[in-house]
């Protein structure tokens, strides 16, 4: 039964694609992918659902195809958030405590921590993460445990993480219709770094930039705290278009010239060669250089690394950021371009690919910068379930038929939707924990580890 517990499937929903992941941890306590699906994007634009039934007949394919492939059936999963409507903002709270003398206990942090919750945003936006970064007791900076230490006045600074509440409905609503129940929404910056970075480059200060067709994520990360977090509205798919007008060709050729014979580099690219590409309804094929194109691709991504500098910049760790930069995503494979970001922002750039806590058959598979946020939320979510002491609902098809006999008669009837809204009568539709129990366990879980490693 433990064993089965350790499934853990998730869905990242992009802006290109739709890909469908499955996972355990294993006896080792390593991560083991299982199977892996992905599916074209339609319905998303810029990290936003847009088109709900599109979106509904991806994630179906994917997890369908993901079920068959590994033999293991599962009716909850972990989805990422990001897109455009994502910003972040730093902020302190304090606490005045009444007896001096006493010991801080974890009840003050944890309401310490509620209150963020409480603070004031814009109309129809919502807070999605609350992340304490350091603590200051009677003006003491650079605590990071304050329980057990005495004082007047227990301050915090927050990192705060932002999003609308309508973008979290609709990816909700999308999961709901294709018959899955959302176990938890996880950002996806945080997913891609968890399953990219190290924890040598979290200490030591690193940005990771996850570079996917609609946006371009960004978390800036020191001492193993994250620090900034931002979300750019330019990505791949924007490079595509430059190129799709500038060479006055087909989308889909604009893509493939990217991907084979694109370079981020203009300077480097051989001049005398070209490519032909095949004339629309049947006109004439056009040549274009592979310096021209270089041409068109190193000016877009200028502009997207100049807002990346920005972002760096607008952190205030851009002076101690010793690791670097990590991009990953699949704008990470174009050709050149850590050589175009170091040279544009003088810091060390590698590529981030998503096999640092991997292991088994399917490492090797999913080496691919563009799985990053997917291997991250498989990762993030088996972090949630210990964390929370949560059950999956996943198993292998025969054991887990036998025990879920209800879901799976709705499985059966899954394109009859008037039976699916009736019953459906609950207010809440997914199973996160409650905000003032998730902070509690969050923080207890957070000081039961940091006690353990001074110990």
């Amino acid at each position: 039964m433990s064993k089965k517990e350790q499934y853990v499937a998730a869905i990242d929903i992009g802006t290109t694609k739709i890909v469908a992941i499955v996972g355990k941890k294993n006896e080792n306590g390593k991560v083991e992918i299982l199977g892996i699906s992905k599916a074209p994007s339609t319905g998303v634009r810029r990290g936003v659902v847009q088109n709900i039934e599109e979106t509904v007949n991806a994630i179906s394919a994917t997890v369908d195809d993901v079920q068959k492939t590994t033999g293991v059936v599962f009716h909850e999963v972990f989805v990422g958030i990001a897109g455009q409507h994502i910003r972040s903002i730093k902020t302190r709270g304090s606490r005045m405590r009444d007896d001096f003398d006493d010991e801080i206990k974890k009840e003050e942090v944890f309401k310490l921590i509620e209150d963020m919750y409480k603070i004031h945003v814009e109309m129809g936006e919502e807070i999605i993460h609350v992340i304490p970064q350091v603590f200051i007791i009677d003006n003491e900076p650079g605590i990071k445990n304050p329980i057990g230490i005495c004082g007047h006045q227990l301050e915090a600074n927050f990192h705060i993480v932002i999003g609308r509440v309508a973008a979290a409905k609709n990816i909700e609503r999308c999961v709901q219709r294709a018959d899955l129940k959302l176990k938890d929404l996880i950002l996806e910056p945080l997913a891609s770094a968890d399953s990219v970075l190290t924890e040598d480059e979290k200490e030591a200060g690193v940005v990771l930039v996850d570079i996917g067709g609609g946006t371009t994520d960004l978390a800036v990360y020191y001492d193993n705290i994250i620090r900034h977090t931002a979300v750019i509205p330019f990505g791949g798919n924007v490079i595509t278009k430059d190129i799709k007008e500038g060479c006055a060709i087909l989308e889909r050729h604009a893509e493939q010239l990217k991907i084979q014979y694109g370079s981020a580099l203009r300077d480097i690219a051989p001049e005398d060669k070209v490519v032909a590409i095949p004339g629309i309804s049947g006109r004439n094929p056009k040549e274009i250089s592979f310096r021209s194109l270089a041409g068109i691709i190193q000016s877009r991504m200028e502009e997207i690394i100049e807002i990346v500098n920005f972002e760096i910049q607008n952190s205030g760790y851009a002076d101690k950021l010793a690791a670097g930069i990590v991009i990953t995503g699949g704008g990470a494979m174009l050709k050149h371009l850590p050589q175009l970001m170091n040279f544009r922002t003088a810091m060390d750039v590698r590529i981030g690919y998503p096999n640092e806590h991997l292991a088994g058959k399917g490492k090797d598979e999913l080496n691919q910068p563009m799985y990053a946020t997917a291997v991250g939320l498989i990762l993030r979510g088996i972090d949630h379930l210990e964390t929370y002491k949560k059950s999956f609902e996943a198993g292998s098809k025969e054991d887990f038929v036998k025990t879920r006999k209800p879901v799976t008669e709705k499985v059966e009837s899954k394109q009859v939707e008037e039976p699916e809204e009736a019953e459906a009568p609950e207010p809440v539709t997914h199973d996160r924990v409650p905000i003032t129990e998730r902070i509690k366990q969050m923080i207890a879980s957070m000081f039961e580890v940091e006690d353990q490693t001074i110990n």
